[in-house]
């Protein structure tokens, strides 16, 4: 969450001459309304549903460059189907968070106590991220430039 994802995907498949393909945006166009909303209305279990089906569909029909939402790697099935593809997880402490976000956003699972909530949203998630990543790249004080080229590097790619 607020780790640049979105940022540093886009600048990647620039360099690389290929197409970005964000699966929370893929779900925002389909539901005509933003993930918040989605949350509030239907909660966060159909949330998930469309955003494993977002997942699924963009893995199926996408070549280029993906960012996943943040929670995407809690779905067996999702990890399941990232395995042997080239995976990077962008990491962040929660001071970085702060100062990107500000942990006041409308971010739903950030909504009461932003600063605990994403503290235990990341001790839940990251080994899941770990467990899908082929490389871990920090992007703490760094620019999306910066971690887009350590992105490169760590998977030892080479731009187009």
């Amino acid at each position: 969450m607020g780790v640049g994802k979105s940022t540093v995907g886009a600048l990647l498949a620039e360099r690389l001459g290929v197409a970005y393909r964000d699966t929370d945006a893929d779900i925002v166009a389909a539901e005509g309304r933003p993930i918040a909303e989605i949350f509030v209305d239907e909660g966060e279990a159909r949330f998930r549903e469309l955003e494993r089906e977002a997942v699924k569909a963009a893995l199926a029909g996408h070549t280029g460059v993906l960012s996943l939402g943040g929670g995407a790697v809690l779905d067996d099935g999702t990890r399941a189907d990232l395995a042997g593809l080239p995976v990077v997880y962008l990491s962040m402490n929660v001071t970085e968070a702060i100062k990107r976000v500000g942990l006041n956003t409308a971010r739903p699972l950030l909504a009461v106590n932003p600063r605990q909530q994403w503290k235990q949203l990341m001790e839940a998630r990251r080994h899941l991220y770990a467990e899908v990543a082929d490389a871990v790249v920090e992007t703490d004080d760094r620019t999306p430039e910066e971690v887009a080229q350590a992105v490169l590097d760590a998977l030892e790619v080479k731009e187009a």
